[in-house]
């Protein structure tokens, strides 16, 4: 039965999607597929975020968010997006290569972008998902979650899956860095002043 579904699904994508079929960066495009897979009696999850610096908690996040549904559409922000809330140092890695990653994760099905630009809870509209799976990091108030449920059938909120998230892991290696620095530096530069105030003797 899934292998018919997969075989009427890859008949009905077409060219205009990249990353091995499975990133579709047209809105309209992404909305006809899937529609047509919901056609099929399939169940659409959506989840969105970041992605960036992929870990193991992302494929894990990934393979939980799949068990609620056939299809599981994974939303991922441009990099203007991403600068805007998270500062001009990030993201680290460049939207085109986080979206070919997402696309090589073996739970995702279909991929989109989220552009800066785009309306609050475009792509939640767009899909409108039987399942919208969310972080725990993301916390929606009681108001944004009745929001929610006029275009989504259910909101799930996953655990964090890994003991550190990406912006930890770029703390923890700030802080070694800067640490290794200190230490490489800091008797050179004693010496330069050093000789510097003997000289001015």
């Amino acid at each position: 039965m899934k292998k018919k579904i997969q075989e009427k699904m890859s008949a009905f994508i077409d060219s205009e999607i990249f990353f091995g079929g499975k990133a579709i960066l047209d809105n309209k495009r992404l909305k006809e597929v899937v529609d047509h897979c919901r056609g099929l009696g399939l169940r659409i999850v959506l989840t969105q975020g970041s992605w960036d610096l992929i870990h193991i908690g992302h494929a894990r996040y990934m393979r939980e968010a799949k068990k609620h549904g056939d299809i599981l559409v994974v939303g991922v922000d441009s990099d203007e997006k991403i600068k805007k809330r998270k500062g001009p140092e990030r993201p680290i890695v460049p939207q085109n290569e986080r979206l070919e990653m997402v696309t090589h994760l073996r739970y995702v099905d279909l991929v989109a972008l989220k552009e800066l630009q785009d309306p609050k809870w475009n792509l939640i509209k767009l899909v409108r998902p039987d399942v919208l799976i969310a972080s725990d990091r993301m916390e929606y108030t009681k108001k944004e979650l009745a929001e929610l449920k006029k275009h989504c059938g259910k909101v799930m909120v996953l655990d964090s899956q890994a003991t550190t998230s990406t912006s930890a892991k770029i703390r923890h290696l700030q802080i070694n860095t800067a640490k290794k620095l200190e230490k490489a530096l800091t008797p050179r530069l004693l010496k330069t002043i050093e000789e510097v105030l003997n000289g001015v003797k």
